[in-house]
């Protein structure tokens, strides 16, 4: 039994002294990859804070979500995977409609990685949308692409729901005490080209 405690104390030792950083997989499939590779929000500003030159975080969210919801200036660019469609209507969702997928996606990714003077090949890139679903797909979107180290952040900037309130309370960015602004600077806002 001592030996095993202190196995495990080596590895927990370890773990923290090489920045070993990693979320659990997660249960629901839709926030699955194919990269396998998941960060928690409470995660995200210590493994920037080691890996600042190689690292690009990525978020993905409409602008509208940006603009209103909030983000993080630890952000190097939002690049939303679609935009909203405010002169339609969703009658499943009960919400404006989704518009088209960013047909720039991933060129505009592979723009932030460059001016990192990074290529999509060592770059390390992490991507956060609302609650994971969005990142996770935009995750596989890359993969496909040629980038080997892309992260999904599982609880994205809002995080889940709450049962009894159906609120956005449970985990996330904001929630995780992250530092996020209303304010927006606009060399990190995104401008369809």
């Amino acid at each position: 039994m001592k030996k095993a405690i202190k196995i495990m104390a080596v590895g927990v030792v370890l773990a923290l002294t090489t920045g070993a950083y990693a979320a659990d997989k997660p249960a629901k499939k839709k926030h699955q990859t194919k990269l396998d590779l998941y960060l928690s929000a409470k995660e995200v500003p210590a493994f920037l804070d080691k890996n600042k030159d190689k690292v690009v975080l990525i978020d993905i969210r409409t602008p509208a979500e940006i603009e209103y919801v909030g983000h993080t200036n630890l952000m190097d660019k939002n690049v939303p995977l679609h935009f909203k469609d405010f002169s339609k209507w969703s009658e499943k969702k009960k919400r404006y409609a989704d518009a088209p997928f960013n047909d720039n996606f991933e060129a505009d990714v592979e723009d932030v990685v460059k001016k990192k003077g990074l290529s999509k090949e060592d770059a390390t890139v992490i991507l956060m949308c609302r609650s994971g679903s969005r990142s996770a797909y935009a995750t596989n979107l890359l993969a496909d692409k040629g980038f080997k180290k892309v992260y999904t952040v599982i609880d994205g900037f809002e995080g889940g729901k709450d049962k009894e309130t159906k609120h956005r309370t449970k985990n996330g960015w904001k929630n995780a005490g992250n530092p996020w602004t209303y304010k927006n600077i606009k060399e990190k806002m995104y401008f369809r080209k």
